[in-house]
C-alpha cells in the first residue's frame, strides 16, 4: 500500500485492506505469525481449528474467528474435512469500538452464525466487488459495515438503553452531532426534532433540562464559537463568514454576534490582529 495513502487512512473509521475466499486443501496452515490489522474469517464447510495463546478453538460451518493487530495466531484446515473459509482485513480509528460493540475481542475471538446466508451473501457481496470498474471500494465497505452490524444485533447484551435517562442523553448527542454537521445550513427546531425523532415539545423539554439552555440558544452559540474560529482569517469577509455559519444577512449575523460577544465581528477580527 502507498505510503502516503495509508496514513491517510489512518484517519478513517473504517477501511478495507483485503478480502477473499479460499477452499483449503487437507491440512492447509498458516502461522504462526502476526498481522498489522483486523482480520475475520467465516467458515462455509469443513472444518479446523484456530489457535492464540493457549487456547484452541475448534471451528466448523457457521464459526468465524478474529484476529487481532500485533498478536500471533495459528490456524489450520482439519486433515480430513478441510475448510472453505472468507475472510476480510480491516483496520481504521473505530475499527476496534465496532469489534468491541460486536463482542469481538482479544479475549472472546470466536462467534457463530447459521441463522441464513445473511453473513455468506456478505463475503460473496464483499468478495464481487472486485469485478468492478467502479464503487468496488464503496461495495466492499458497505458490506463490512453490514456484516459488523449484524454481529454487532446479535450480541443483546447491552444493545438497548436500559434507562430512560440513557435514552434522553442519546437523544440529545445525536441532537448535537445533527448541528455540529448542519450549522452552516437553515436548522430549525422542528428540522432537529424530526431528526431525532421525537415530538416538538418534549424533545425542547429534554434538550433543555440537560443543557441549561433551549435549543435555539445552543444554536447560536455554536455558530458564534464557529465564527470565532473563522475570523482570524482575513482573507474570509464578514459575508464570507456569517454565510459559512449559517447567516444568509451579514447584518443580522453582526448583530447577534455583538450581543453574544459584546463587540461587532470587525471589531473581535480587529482585537485578534493586534
Amino acid at each position: 500500500m502507498d505510503k502516503h495513502l495509508a496514513d491517510n487512512l489512518q484517519h478513517t473509521d473504517l477501511y478495507v485492506y483485503q478480502c477473499g475466499s479460499l477452499y483449503c486443501e487437507n491440512g492447509h496452515a498458516y502461522g504462526p505469525a502476526v498481522r498489522d490489522h483486523f482480520l475475520i474469517h467465516y467458515v462455509h464447510s469443513g472444518k479446523g481449528i484456530f489457535k492464540i495463546g493457549n487456547d484452541i478453538y475448534q471451528l466448523s460451518a457457521g464459526s468465524g474467528f478474529l484476529i487481532c493487530p500485533d498478536i500471533i495466531t495459528y490456524y489450520k484446515a482439519d486433515d480430513e474435512d478441510p475448510w472453505h473459509y472468507s475472510w476480510i482485513g480491516f483496520h481504521g480509528i473505530k475499527a476496534e469500538s465496532y469489534l468491541k460493540d460486536a463482542n469481538l475481542t482479544l479475549k472472546n475471538p470466536v462467534f457463530h452464525y447459521d441463522q441464513d446466508n445473511y453473513i455468506d451473501n456478505c463475503f460473496l457481496e464483499m468478495a464481487s466487488a472486485y469485478y468492478l470498474k467502479r464503487g468496488g471500494e464503496v461495495q466492499r465497505l458497505a458490506y463490512l459495515y453490514l456484516f459488523l452490524l449484524k454481529l454487532t444485533q446479535m450480541n443483546q447484551e447491552g444493545l438497548y438503553y436500559d434507562s430512560a435517562d440513557d435514552r434522553r442523553d442519546a437523544y440529545i448527542t445525536q441532537a448535537l452531532q445533527f448541528i455540529e454537521m448542519n450549522y452552516s445550513q437553515k436548522i430549525t427546531i422542528d428540522s432537529i426534532s424530526k431528526h431525532v425523532g421525537l415530538n416538538r415539545s418534549y424533545f425542547t423539554s429534554i434538550f433543555k433540562s440537560a443543557l441549561n439552555m433551549n435549543l435555539q440558544e445552543y444554536l447560536i452559540e455554536f455558530r458564534i464559537r464557529k465564527a470565532c474560529e473563522l475570523l482570524p482569517n482575513d482573507k474570509l469577509t464578514i459575508g464570507n463568514i456569517s454565510r459559512s455559519v449559517g447567516y444568509t444577512d451579514p447584518l443580522l449575523f453582526s448583530k447577534i454576534f455583538k450581543r453574544i460577544k459584546g463587540i461587532t465581528p470587525s471589531e473581535y477580527r480587529r482585537i485578534l490582529q493586534k
